[in-house]
């Protein structure tokens, strides 16, 4: 009974994971500027690495029998590194001036920019 429900929860994990990084592609390829992309590609996919690396931490741990740390040490990484890069690149792209979509409501960044001049 036990195996089947750490079967059950290892496979939600990967496949989980799996999901949320094929959102995370099409993202990147359907959404309009650089700006919505990063957003794609910084949340859903560290979200899927995180959850397919949780569902291998746990395949180790109760298949096969050892911990591996490293796994947990690159989960937590990856959820340190993944959102602060993506927000560096967002931010690197606005002050090199790249425009949002002509669909973009809302820019509250430049509108803060545009007070301190």
């Amino acid at each position: 009974m036990i195996d089947m429900i750490m079967t059950s929860i290892i496979a939600f994990f990967i496949l989980g994971g799996a999901f949320f990084a094929a959102v995370s592609a099409i993202g990147v390829i359907r959404l309009p500027d650089v700006y919505s992309r990063l957003h794609a590609a910084s949340k859903s996919s560290t979200l899927g690495v995180m959850m397919m690396m949780t569902g291998t931490f746990l395949y180790f741990w109760y298949i096969e029998g050892h911990v591996d740390s490293k796994l947990f040490l690159a989960v937590l990484f990856v959820f340190i590194t993944g959102p602060v890069s993506a927000h560096m690149l967002s931010r690197s792209a606005f002050h090199a001036d790249v425009e949002p979509a002509e669909s973009t409501v809302l820019n509250e960044l430049k509108r803060d920019e545009m007070r301190e001049e």
